[in-house]
């Protein structure tokens, strides 16, 4: 077998000259560096410049909107204030209002209670007297009317017994005719 030997040529690179490839590298880094910041300056410079304008176009747009808000705003709020004014003020009124129309409708509710209790005794006492009075008749008219009912039907009776003649009295027979064979 043979050996394969390989030789990797390898220069000998003294330290000045690694420092100076790396200085070289460490530069063109920087440089690269360098024009890519400028390249977004100047990308930034233009945003910014297209910014600014459209700010400005967007300001002389608004300004007079704002200026006629401004104006609006300082004849309105006078009269924003008197309408709050007012409505505070009906507020107050309202709630006053309904305070007195709550204190009546309690008034008339109580005075509506007495007036029932009122007519709840007047009719008791009413349908009591009524009670007693057709108790009273009943007793005062009822009872002399059974008796004299009474008095009239034995009347009726002892007329009738009266008028009407005795039936014959038929003799007893003093033995039956089932008896025969008896004597007594």
């Amino acid at each position: 077998m043979r050996k394969i030997i390989e030789i990797a040529f390898m220069p000998n690179f003294d330290p000045q000259t690694v420092q100076l490839i790396i200085v070289a590298a460490v530069a063109l880094a920087l440089s690269l560096q360098t024009i890519f910041l400028l390249a977004i300056l100047i990308v930034v410079r233009k945003q910014a410049r297209s910014i600014r304008e459209d700010v400005e176009d967007l300001r002389t747009e608004l300004m007079p909107i704002i200026h006629n808000a401004r104006e609006l705003f300082v004849h309105v709020a006078p009269k924003i204030e008197a309408a709050a004014g007012d409505l505070s003020a009906l507020a107050h009124g309202l709630r006053s209002q309904a305070a007195d129309v709550q204190s009546s409708a309690a008034e008339v509710l109580e005075r509506l209670r007495r007036q029932a209790g009122r007519v709840d005794a007047m009719t008791s006492t009413v349908l009591d007297a009524i009670d007693r009075a057709s108790a009273f008749m009943t007793d005062a008219v009822a009872k002399p009317m059974r008796q004299l009912s009474a008095l009239l039907a034995s009347v009726r009776a002892v007329v009738e017994s009266l008028r009407t003649p005795e039936p014959p009295a038929q003799p007893q027979p003093t033995h039956l005719p089932e008896d025969k064979d008896m004597f007594v």
